[in-house]
């Protein structure tokens, strides 16, 4: 009934390294992330979509870790929206909801997956979101300040990103058909006309974008594990 589409085709530019095979907690970063999928109930599918000069690496992971979920590691796109369109074009005709989820988010827990399932039945999109605490500015492109901007019902977008198939197969037409760029799948559904339920997340699922990231995601997955155990 859910596939989940894993986006784990970038390039990893200002990791200076390929943050998606940085071990954290004794395994790649992008194995935590199936991982949280593979132990979801509600998904019965995962496509991994990838750069081809890695697919055997995932795949060697998906059998080392018995992944039985993963359909499918297929060649991504040169952009993010690209890799999303050939993940929907490897869809199993069954497939009613999707998820997108940036592989290089790892701390993402079946928990949140499921809440944010509950809440795209209701709604036929939702996606996960972030309150916005600090004070935010608008600055000019020499970084001198211009104005503040008001943080009162700003969120912080993250994924996974859930919709109905045949809504989000409609967003990604139209997106193509009007040769627009969008780095998220909110943004596309948004472009129909249609609303977006937001679940609030208070959890760790920040997206790993720097070195610094890694020992951070490290301590988190290590405190979570000890718990388990309590």
């Amino acid at each position: 009934m859910l596939t989940a589409i894993i986006v784990a085709a970038g390039d990893s530019r200002r990791m200076g390294f390929d943050k998606l095979f940085a071990a954290i907690a004794g395994k790649p970063v992008i194995a935590h992330t199936i991982r949280a999928f593979e132990r979801a109930n509600s998904v019965d599918g995962i496509i991994v979509v990838a750069r081809e000069d890695r697919r055997d690496e995932i795949n060697t992971i998906v059998r080392n870790e018995k992944f039985k979920k993963v359909r499918s590691t297929i060649p991504g796109g040169k952009r993010r929206q690209d890799s999303v369109r050939a993940g929907l074009d490897h869809l199993e005709s069954t497939a009613r909801y999707v998820a997108v989820h940036d592989a290089a988010r790892p701390l993402v827990t079946p928990k949140q997956i499921e809440r944010l399932f509950q809440q795209c039945q209701i709604h036929g999109a939702a996606a996960l979101a972030e309150p916005i605490n600090d004070t935010l500015k608008r600055a000019a492109a020499d970084l001198l300040v211009t104005e503040s901007v008001d943080r009162q019902e700003v969120y912080a977008m993250q994924t996974p990103q859930m919709f109905e198939r045949a809504l989000i197969d409609e967003a990604y037409r139209a997106v193509y058909a009007e040769n627009i760029l969008v780095t998220d799948e909110v943004s596309a559904v948004e472009r129909l006309g249609r609303e977006v339920a937001l679940v609030l997340n208070d959890d760790f699922n920040f997206k790993v974008t720097h070195p610094r990231d890694l020992p951070l995601a490290e301590f988190i997955l290590t405190q979570r594990a000890r718990t388990s155990l309590v």
